[in-house]
């Protein structure tokens, strides 16, 4: 084995305190593997509609080459005045009180899923009422396709203690709420947990929206 000269030793040892260990526990970019914060961009990818965590520079980048992605925007709408009624919704067989719904580019249709402890679960939408409801309100006409959903929360509703909300938001969102319900969800009614979080989920969005009323709108 070679000798270590004098001083090389030392002199490792002292840059060693220059070198700042690699975070395990951070978030990368899924193109560039570059740090990214808590609150990063979004890539979709349509056709397995996977989303990709990227660096703003990536979203930009990807998205403007016409690539196979798209960037998810970052809007949040919050919809004053939707027009949907109880026979509406009733119609569109949703088992659940809770769904949101995207114009999807590969099945050249539009697709609703409900949140559940299993997942996102998709369920099958009758086009001509989802068309009467795309007709009593403009806005929905807007969407980005794949990347943009309108967001229905009736559960309040159903209940008898709330209004219904409506908002416009990105995708990502929408798995966001999958995920924290499939994750938190405990026995055959979720528990106080899930609850909490869901209601916490929607004040966030409560906080971001901008209120769009369709009278204003049109």
């Amino acid at each position: 084995m070679k000798p270590v000269q004098p001083g090389y030793e030392n002199a490792f040892g002292a840059l060693r305190q220059f070198i700042r260990p690699r975070r395990r526990d951070v978030e990368r970019c899924e193109l560039c593997s570059a740090e990214v914060a808590t609150e990063h961009a979004h890539l979709m990818e349509p056709g397995s509609r996977k989303l990709l965590c990227t660096c703003n520079a990536c979203a930009i980048l990807f998205s403007a080459m016409g690539t196979k992605y798209k960037r998810v925007p970052r809007r949040v709408l919050a919809l004053a005045d939707f027009h949907l009624s109880d026979g509406q919704w009733e119609s569109l067989m949703v088992p659940i009180s809770m769904a949101f719904f995207f114009r999807s580019t590969p099945d050249a249709r539009v697709v609703a899923f409900y949140p559940s402890p299993a997942g996102a679960t998709e369920s099958l939408l009758p086009l001509e009422t989802w068309t009467d409801i795309e007709d009593a309100n403009p806005v929905l006409q807007e969407l980005e396709s794949d990347v943009e959903a309108l967001l229905v929360n009736r559960v309040g509703y159903a209940r008898g203690f709330a209004a219904p909300e409506y908002y416009v938001l990105p995708i990502d969102e929408c798995y966001k709420l999958v995920g924290l319900i499939r994750s938190n969800w405990r026995g055959l009614s979720g528990g106080t947990e899930v609850w909490q979080r869901i209601g916490g989920f929607y004040d966030g969005l409560k906080r971001r929206a901008t209120v769009i009323r369709e009278d204003a709108h049109a």
